[in-house]
C-alpha cells in the first residue's frame, strides 16, 4: 500500500507540502499540487482518515445537524453544504434533532467528542442557557434557518417577517378579513418571526386579528391537519388561511379536500416554502419561496472559512439575510 513518503519522492517534494496539498490545496502553488494529485493517482495512494484527523487535531467530517430532514428545505440546503464540504475534502456527518433541544445538545456534544471540524446547525433548543451552551461550545458552529438569541455564532437565514408580511398583504389586496394564520412552535425563532409578519401587516392595515383564528401546528403535518380542521369546522370559519410552513399548508389544503371545500372558491391558501412536484398539485398553490440552495451555499462557505484558520474563527460573527421570493399560484382569489 502507497505511502505519502511515496506520493512525496514521486513528486518531488517534502512530506509536509503533500500534507499541506492534501489539507490545503489553495496554499500549494498550481504546479507542484498538479504534479502532487498526478503521484497520488499513479500511486493510488489513499489518505488515512485517522492519520489526518491526528495531524490536524480534528477530522475531515463537518456536521449538519436539523430537525426535520423529511423537509424539502433542509434536504436542499443538506445537499449544497455537503457540494461546498467535498470540495474543500471534507465530509458531511448528518444528524436529525427530532425537534427535540434534549437531543440537539447530546448530538452537538457526540460530534464535538469525535473532534469533528465544524458543525452547520437549524437550531432548536432556546433560551438563555442553551445560548450560554453555543456560546461557550468550542467546535466552530454556523447556525442556519434557526436563530439562538445571544448564542454569538454566524447566523444564514432569510427575511421571516417578510415572508407573512408579503402573504399578509397579498391576502388583503385581494379583500380578505378574517385571515387564519396557522403558526410554528412559540419561541422558536423562524415561527415567531412569521407571526410577527402577520400581525404586524394586519394592525398596520388597521385589521384587529381574532386571536382564535391564530394556531400553533408545530411545523408539522400532523399538528396543521389538527388547527385547520379546528379553523374549518367553525361557523365563522376564516376566508383564507396562511400556513407558516410548507407541511402546515400541505396539511391545510388536505383537510380542505376532506370536507368537501374548494380552493379557493371556498377558503383560500398561501403558506411559506415551496415543497416536491408543487407544480402538479392541485391548485397550485400561493407561496413565498426561500433560496435553500443560495442559503446552504452561505452556511457552508461561512463554516469553511472559521475552519480555515485562527483568524477567521477569531472574527466576530455576522447575520447573513436573504430576501424571500413570491410565488403567485391559483390558490388565492378575491372575495
Amino acid at each position: 500500500m502507497a505511502t505519502i513518503r511515496d506520493v512525496a519522492r514521486l513528486a518531488g517534494v517534502s512530506i509536509s507540502t503533500v500534507s499541506l496539498a492534501l489539507n490545503s490545496p489553495k496554499r500549494v502553488g498550481a504546479e507542484t499540487l498538479e504534479r502532487i494529485q498526478q503521484a497520488i493517482k499513479s500511486t493510488s495512494y489513499r489518505v488515512d482518515p485517522v492519520a489526518q484527523t491526528l495531524a490536524r487535531g480534528r477530522s475531515s467530517l463537518i456536521g449538519f445537524v436539523s430537525a426535520n430532514l423529511g423537509n424539502m428545505f433542509f434536504g436542499d440546503i443538506r445537499r449544497e453544504i455537503e457540494h461546498q464540504a467535498l470540495d474543500h475534502g471534507y465530509f458531511v456527518l448528518i444528524a436529525d434533532s427530532s425537534g427535540r433541544a434534549d437531543l440537539e445538545r447530546a448530538l452537538l456534544e457526540r460530534l464535538q467528542a469525535q473532534k469533528i471540524a465544524g458543525i452547520a446547525l437549524a437550531a432548536n433548543g432556546r433560551g438563555a442557557e442553551y445560548a450560554a451552551f453555543l456560546r461557550d461550545f468550542k467546535t466552530p458552529i454556523v447556525m442556519f434557518d434557526q436563530k439562538v438569541e445571544g448564542a454569538e455564532r454566524d447566523f444564514v437565514g432569510s427575511d421571516n417577517p417578510l415572508t407573512t408580511t408579503i402573504l399578509t398583504e397579498h391576502l388583503l389586496q385581494l379583500g380578505h378579513r378574517r385571515i387564519g394564520f396557522i403558526s410554528g412552535p412559540a419561541g422558536l425563532h423562524t415561527a415567531d418571526e412569521r407571526l410577527k409578519g402577520y400581525m404586524y401587516t394586519m394592525a398596520g392595515a388597521g385589521m384587529e386579528v381574532d386571536p382564535s383564528l391564530v394556531v400553533e401546528g408545530g411545523y408539522t403535518r400532523t399538528g396543521g391537519h389538527a388547527q385547520a380542521m379546528r379553523l374549518l369546522t367553525r361557523r365563522d370559519r376564516p376566508t383564507a388561511i396562511i400556513g407558516a410552513n410548507n407541511m402546515m399548508g400541505l396539511a391545510t389544503l388536505q383537510v380542505m379536500q376532506e370536507m368537501g371545500f374548494r380552493c379557493p372558491d371556498d377558503v383560500s391558501l398561501a403558506m411559506v416554502d415551496d415543497v416536491p412536484w408543487s407544480n402538479v398539485i392541485t391548485p397550485r398553490i400561493t407561496m413565498v419561496v426561500q433560496d435553500a440552495q443560495k442559503l446552504g451555499e452561505l452556511a457552508a462557505q461561512r463554516l469553511l472559512a472559521r475552519i480555515a484558520s485562527p483568524e477567521s474563527a477569531a472574527q466576530p460573527p455576522e447575520d447573513f439575510i436573504l430576501t424571500p421570493r413570491f410565488v403567485r399560484g391559483e390558490s388565492t382569489r378575491r372575495l
